[in-house]
């Protein structure tokens, strides 16, 4: 795991780099960091690149994760309700599990990621990239999606008993 010191600085000269528009401070550069398990409650994180990063485990609760690099990265079982994934790549990402609970998925790309078992109640997903990704998701109750989803949630399994707490924008 990496060390908390080392993560606590990234995050520190990440903050900086987000709050001064990029001129000072340094973007987060967690490619291939191991976070398993890691506190990242409440973090921002916004465009970090965190590709093939392992976060299986993590608490990212209402973390700010907009823009956040994220392919092929191993989410499983990671705790992000409330958090805001605006505009996220999550392409080939591993969200096995995840905790997806009333996040912001707006204009995230889940292309060819595997959403076996997330939880997407209550989250936004609307102008969010993915087709057949979704028909593994555990539940989607309250969630909200573009119109251009139908087609695909109306192939989900489950759709006939969420079909009326679903909203299409």
């Amino acid at each position: 795991n990496m060390n908390a010191d080392k993560l606590k600085k990234i995050l520190a000269d990440h903050k900086v780099w987000v709050n001064t528009d990029h001129k000072s401070g340094k973007r987060a550069d967690l490619r291939d960091a191991n976070l398993t398990g890691a506190n990242l409650r409440d973090a921002n994180l916004t465009g970090a690149n965190l590709r093939n990063a392992d976060i299986r485990g993590a608490d990212l609760r209402n973390a700010d994760l907009r823009g956040a690099e994220l392919v092929g990265a191993w989410v499983n079982s990671a705790d992000l309700r409330d958090a805001d994934l605006r505009g996220a790549d999550l392409r080939i990402a591993d969200l096995l599990h995840a905790n997806l609970s009333n996040a912001d998925l707006s204009d995230a790309n889940l292309s060819d990621a595997n959403l076996s078992c997330a939880d997407l109640s209550y989250a936004d997903l609307t102008g969010a990239n993915f087709e057949l990704e979704i028909k593994t998701v555990n539940n989607f109750r309250y969630a909200i999606f573009s119109e251009t989803a139908i087609p695909w949630m109306n192939l989900h399994p489950k759709w006939s008993e969420y079909a009326d707490t679903v909203t299409f924008v």
